[in-house]
């Protein structure tokens, strides 16, 4: 396994990150620590999840994940281990989000995130968070699929300043250790910046935002953010839920996989974004390669990723994830992709 700092902290996170929000849902709490156990033993210590988790958020199975997680670590004491990441959930004006999380009246304010922090200890047996996350933005902006900024004026937001005013006073109650951001923009990042210079409250060291192939937006602006002011990227959805795989290629649903089962994951189906998957398959196979391994390779070669937040419903995937690691894409395929980029740039925002 390989490691980087996560941001200006002296926390070492691996270079690939356990993602978790299919168990509960997808998968089962025994094979929820089966791989968390396999994780380990291949030199995974980062383990994000969220309040949210799993998805799809449903009123029945909110806090499960973490649950599974807190079973885990209360069977095997290897909480010294890991590096632990949650995130709370923001407000719920977009139809997609959860309604049901403290019963639809969630803000980044002092009671919510203070509420959401107490809970998540609790499902997850643990006195600290090494990382807690905003999990989107209060404010209504471009996160989750949304192509463009909205341009609306919102009736009311959680000012910034407010937000990092509470998450400074969790971390001097020993509650979290540090705080990132998750589908935030350039702007946002910026602010957070501003206000823990000027009011000396926490620096966001990380930024969970997606990043693959179909998806490079990160490039644009916000990647400047981690090489200048060490934002690192916790890359999420780096297979594009599947779809760089292959496995939905010409329209296939394989049977118990994500898109098959759940009709809200709609985001790397366009029609751009089928023809560039297949040629981002086509690609790895001329070259001997798994279309999974030369999604995730490439994604682990970035500088400005400090973690690529795998996901898998079973061991096998979960494997063949890890194993991108070892892998350097040569120069012959990195400019393949340069070619299939500058044909479909961005087809899935």
């Amino acid at each position: 396994m390989k490691y980087r700092k996560l941001g200006h902290t002296d926390i070492e996170v691996s270079l690939i990150g356990l993602g978790t929000m299919t168990w509960g849902e997808q998968n089962t709490e025994a094979e929820a620590h089966e791989q968390l156990d396999y994780a380990l033993s291949r030199g995974i210590n980062l383990v994000d999840t969220a309040e949210m988790y799993p998805v799809p958020p449903r009123a029945e199975t909110q806090g499960r994940t973490e649950a599974y997680i807190g079973s885990w670590l209360a069977k095997t004491g290897r909480r010294h281990e890991i590096v632990l990441a949650s995130k709370v959930a923001g407000p719920t004006s977009d139809p997609k989000r959860p309604s049901h999380i403290r019963d639809g009246k969630v803000r980044l304010d002092r009671k919510n995130i203070t509420e959401a922090v107490d809970t998540s200890l609790q499902r997850l047996r643990t006195d600290y968070l090494d990382l807690y996350q905003l999990h989107w933005p209060d404010r209504t902006t471009m996160c989750f699929g949304r192509p463009a900024y909205p341009w609306r004026t919102d009736e009311y937001t959680v000012p910034i300043e407010e937000t990092l005013e509470v998450l400074g006073d969790l971390v001097k109650a020993g509650k979290i250790r540090y705080v990132g951001v998750s589908n935030e923009t350039p702007w946002g990042v910026a602010q957070f910046l501003k206000y823990s210079e000027t009011r000396g409250l926490p620096r966001i060291v990380s930024i969970q935002n997606p990043y693959n192939l179909l998806n490079r937006t990160y490039e644009c602006g916000l990647s400047e953010f981690s090489h200048l002011d060490g934002v690192g990227l916790l890359a999420y959805s780096p297979l594009a839920m599947g779809v760089l795989t292959g496995k939905y290629l010409n329209g296939a649903r394989p049977e118990g996989a994500r898109m098959t089962l759940f009709t809200r994951f709609d985001r790397y189906s366009k029609p751009q974004a089928e023809k560039a998957a297949a040629e981002y398959v086509q690609l790895a196979l001329d070259h001997g390669l798994s279309p999974a391994i030369l999604a995730q390779a490439f994604v682990n070669q970035q500088p400005f990723v400090t973690s690529n937040l795998i996901g898998a419903t079973n061991l096998d995937q979960l494997k063949e994830n890890i194993d991108s690691v070892d892998v350097e894409l040569s120069q012959d395929v990195l400019e393949g992709i340069k070619a299939i980029h500058q044909r479909y740039p961005n087809p899935a925002p």
